[in-house]
């Protein structure tokens, strides 16, 4: 009885172990399914490293086959990127400058491959920060800190030619740069505040000088004009020019006259002319 039982388990056993095996393979084969495809996300590009090494392509965004425990594929953000820092430099007339900028940039996409086999992804650090900071230096060199100022687009389109030439070197697009702040010494300041006051002072005492002189000329135009006037008035006046002003002068006292003689004993009556004839 004991031997029957046994020969009737032993198929039993079997059948089971192939159930396990298959269950295995079917496991097996579900991870090699999963493994074998990868999506490569929206502003992404994928670096393929077969057996730790950098293969040639780059897939693009969407659905891609790999080979399973062989390639592996690393996401790489292709988006604009922005970084933002404080870089301290020495201006040609060796005024300490701080300045902030702030520079938006991309992975070249084709290239992302290459800059991971020479870089790495810690290329911020690496690779933009220093190349801003030196493009930065290079161009405040080139002017005075108050051509800094008054030439500010021109020092930013500078750093930007210099900073797109470096970051090219490592596959890196330069999209954008913005100077938002010059910093100067708390000494500087104050030179340029007292530049300031006295150029204003300057200006106002040159205005008032000119005002000055514009009313001079003006006097003295006055002048001229009434001492012109007064000599044509000269010419003008001959002796029956006199005559007739004396005869007008008359007729005006007779109409004011209200025809009463003054009450003065030997007294002449006015406006007789004895005279007359």
């Amino acid at each position: 009885m004991d031997s029957e039982k046994v020969v009737n388990m032993v198929p039993k056993m079997k059948m089971g172990k192939n159930f396990i095996a298959f269950g295995i393979v079917i496991v097996f084969l579900v991870i090699l399914a999963l493994d074998a495809f990868v999506i490569v996300n929206a502003g992404q590009r994928g670096i393929v490293l077969q057996l730790g090494a950098v293969r040639p392509v780059v897939l693009t965004e969407g659905l891609h086959f790999k080979i399973p425990f062989v390639q592996d594929v690393i996401p790489v953000e292709v988006r604009v990127q922005k970084s933002q820092s404080e870089q301290t430099a020495a201006s040609k007339d060796l005024q300490i400058v701080t300045t902030t900028v702030a520079v938006n940039f991309h992975l070249d996409p084709n290239q992302v491959n290459k800059l991971y086999q020479n870089v790495g992804l810690s290329y911020g650090e690496r690779i933009v920060d220093p190349a801003i900071g030196e493009a930065v230096k290079a161009i405040t060199a080139q002017y005075t800190a108050e051509e800094l100022i008054s030439k500010r687009s021109e020092v930013s389109a500078k750093i930007k030619e210099t900073l797109s030439t470096k970051l090219a070197t490592y596959y890196a697009v330069l999209d954008e740069i913005n100077i938002t702040e010059f910093k100067f010494s708390q000494e500087f300041n104050n030179a340029i505040e007292q530049k300031q006051i006295a150029e204003q002072q300057a200006l106002k005492a040159n205005l008032d000088l000119q005002r000055i002189e514009i009313e001079a000329k003006q006097k003295v135009e006055q002048a001229k004009a009434e001492a012109e006037s007064l000599r044509l008035q000269k010419q003008e006046v001959t002796p029956e020019l006199v005559k007739l002003r004396e005869i007008e002068a008359k007729i005006k006292a007779i109409e004011k006259w209200d025809g009463k003689l003054p009450n003065v004993t030997g007294g002449a009556v006015p406006f007789i002319d004895v005279n007359n004839g």
